[in-house]
């Protein structure tokens, strides 16, 4: 199963999934012209803040199998596609119960209007895993654009695989070599120096 494989540690918050998504999802594919449209183009993937200062997580939807707001769905308007499992939504019938979102264990379920229905109509909205661009042999968009590589796409099992091997050879580098401090600039270790002699004076008074 291919999927977008998420790597927090690398994600910079500068939202371009976001960007990509939403203009991947609008009716003209154009982003001068997607932001004018109506109903405005949502994202599906949304790169919240971290717990830490300066950092970021782009959550998305995992395709789960099986997934909670496939089972919860009273008018069938969750489906997976048979040969790449990802788990979509029929806005034409969908009617806003919530239940899919009150389910999802990501929280990636949003309510907006869509083009795909009636002018007006508030429905559920997800990430559909750009399946019209994997037809075409493309990556997501969201994959597309991020510079980082916090967003990879690809066989799961290889994905986390390449990500451990990754992680290994950086915790053996920092386990065998350790960092040198620091030199500290020459100003500040005169200053350090004269606050030294000058405390010794002071105790020879």
């Amino acid at each position: 199963m291919k999927t977008v494989f998420i790597q927090p540690e690398r994600c910079v918050g500068c939202k371009q999934c976001e960007i990509a998504c939403a203009v991947e999802h609008s009716q003209s594919k154009n982003l001068f012209q997607a932001v004018s449209e109506s109903p405005k183009p949502r994202p599906r993937i949304n790169a919240g803040p971290g717990s830490y200062f300066n950092s970021s997580f782009p959550n998305k939807c995992r395709h789960c199998n099986p997934a909670p707001c496939l089972a919860v769905c009273p008018t069938a308007a969750i489906s997976r596609t048979p040969d790449q499992e990802i788990v979509l939504i029929d806005g034409s019938k969908c009617i806003s119960c919530a239940m899919c979102a009150l389910v999802c264990p990501f929280d990636v379920i949003r309510y907006y209007e869509s083009a795909e229905t009636l002018k007006g109509r508030v429905v559920a909205l997800k990430c559909d895993h750009c399946i019209e661009r994997q037809k075409d042999n493309r990556e997501p968009a969201c994959v597309d654009v991020c510079k980082v590589n916090a967003l990879l796409f690809g066989e799961i099992n290889e994905l986390i695989k390449t990500a451990g091997s990754e992680l290994s050879r950086s915790v053996s580098a920092a386990v065998a070599e350790p960092a040198e401090p620091p030199e500290q600039p020459e100003t500040f270790t005169a200053w350090k120096t004269w606050g030294k002699d000058a405390a010794n004076l002071n105790k020879n008074r």
